[in-house]
């Protein structure tokens, strides 16, 4: 094989690679049938409401009535007095969509008529009742260039098997004699109006609502998480499933993540109406994010230190580990400043989410007026785990962090034993650092939920590679 076969070869297996991980979702949404089921309970609610508002055109024509003749009439201010769907049912369709069924639906209207043959007119009023009403509606899910979900209705068919029409008035015995004629073209006209009312409820209401899932979630002034879809939602016999990009990134410079998320295996518990994956990538491209918009800075101070923690943070204090800092720097306040050289990556295992931060804490004496002196610089490592739960649609957690290692990494005050201030350092982190870090935590970071989606029944595993998160949904109304 030829230099440039080679060339062209790698170059179609870089890019069939790049294709496969570039579809592999950080975060995954999954619908199961009991979510449908109660998805569906709500929007059928709704479709009822719109349907007894249907409006329908006035009907007139002729007819031939035996031993009467030509008959001409007219139906007028027809009116719906309610549409009932007492039966449906909604399935997933694998590489379809969503397929409403709905059965045994009726409905009662009335009108006025007129009816004029011969030299005779005469008007009245009828009632009408639709009867075996079946609406089959099939829901096909996309998306958009901007990753937000789309919904449309490429099929509907309407039949009603048992209409029927009872006049009143004077010669309502007259239109009973053609009935059949005004029954079937009042079935034509509602059949069509009911798919219709079903496209236009789609288009106008369901479309916007599912619109209402939010591609990007601001975090704060610095971070935000994209939840936009990487394909269009696809159907299971089962469930319906959501691949997100799921991750975070810095609102002031945003580049690309420099590794792909991992196929997740997700499992088919179907316990709960809605699943939530949350990847170690979405985990990691936070630590990312943070590293990127300067977040994983910070100080700490003497003025910081609560008041119950006996500690003075002063050169007087450290010169019993570093004698040299009495000579230099007597009796001088001092202040830490902790950072992060590298963005933390964190792994998700079934024993819950872990990290090994590296922390740079560099160490200054603070002159009265104000100038810093760099004194020494310290690496810090050690193993973090993090305890995770949901709270009001939002991704809530703590860190509890192990055993702390230190080393010193340079020094403008000679060499010290390290190990001398373990003691120290664990009382800044655990007093100071977690308290700050957990409060950031205990804010949480919002999961993509649809507009007055609340969860309930929160059921939380780990897996490997991956967060599953469950919950029962329940819709609020506008009030």
């Amino acid at each position: 094989m030829g230099m440039q076969s080679v060339a062209v070869a790698c170059g179609a297996l870089t890019l069939c690679l790049a294709l496969t991980t570039a579809t592999n979702p950080g975060f995954v949404v999954r619908i199961t049938q009991a979510g449908l089921d109660y998805a569906q309970q709500q929007a059928i609610a709704s479709l009822e409401k719109k349907l007894a508002q249907l409006r329908l055109p006035d009907i007139s024509g002729d007819s031939r009535v035996l031993r009467v003749g030509k008959v001409h009439y007219e139906l007028s201010r027809l009116r719906l007095r309610d549409f009932h769907l007492p039966y449906s049912r909604i399935t997933p369709i694998s590489n379809k969509g969503l397929q409403v069924s709905i059965s045994n639906a009726f409905a009662e209207l009335d009108g006025d008529w007129r009816v004029k043959f011969l030299f005779i007119r005469d008007h009245g009023s009828f009632d009408l009742k639709v009867e075996n009403i079946y609406i089959k509606i099939l829901l096909r899910l996309g998306s958009d260039t901007s990753g937000k979900p789309t919904i449309s209705t490429p099929d509907c068919s309407a039949h009603i098997s048992k209409v029927r029409v009872l006049f009143s008035g004077k010669l309502g015995w007259l239109y009973n004699l053609f009935h059949s004629v005004i029954e079937s073209r009042l079935r034509k006209i509602l059949e069509n109006k009911v798919c219709d009312k079903v496209a236009m409820s789609v288009y106008n209401e369901l479309q916007t609502y599912i619109r209402t899932l939010p591609v990007t979630a601001r975090i704060d002034n610095k971070i935000g998480i994209d939840y936009s879809l990487v394909a269009p939602p696809r159907a299971t016999t089962k469930s319906l499933d959501a691949d997100l990009k799921g991750e975070f990134y810095s609102l002031a410079h945003r580049s690309p993540v420099p590794f792909s998320p991992l196929p997740l295996a997700f499992p088919s518990d179907h316990e709960r109406m809605v699943y939530f994956g949350a990847s170690s990538y979405f985990f990691s491209t936070a630590g990312i994010a943070y590293h990127k918009a300067g977040a994983l800075v910070f100080e700490i101070t003497e003025a910081m230190i609560p008041k119950d923690v006996e500690f003075k943070l002063n050169t007087s204090v450290f010169s019993a580990f570093i004698p040299q800092l009495e000579e230099k720097y007597p009796n001088m306040p001092m202040k830490f400043r902790l950072s992060t050289p590298n963005a933390p990556f964190l792994t998700v295992g079934e024993g819950g989410i872990s990290f090994q931060p590296i922390v740079d804490v560099q160490a200054y004496a603070i002159f009265p007026n104000s100038s810093l002196a760099p004194l020494f610089l310290l690496s810090l490592t050690g193993n973090v785990s993090a305890v995770i739960n949901v709270r009001s649609g939002r991704i809530v957690g703590s860190l509890d962090v192990g055993r702390i290692r230190l080393s010193l990494k340079d020094s403008a005050v000679g060499t010290f034993q390290v190990r001398m201030m373990q003691s120290l350092i664990n009382i800044l982190t655990s007093n100071m650092l977690l308290p700050r870090l957990n409060a950031r935590l205990d804010e949480g970071f919002p999961l993509p939920l649809l507009d007055r989606i609340q969860l309930s029944n929160i059921l939380v595993r780990f897996h490997q590679n991956f967060l599953l998160l469950g919950a029962d949904v329940r819709f609020q109304p506008r009030r």
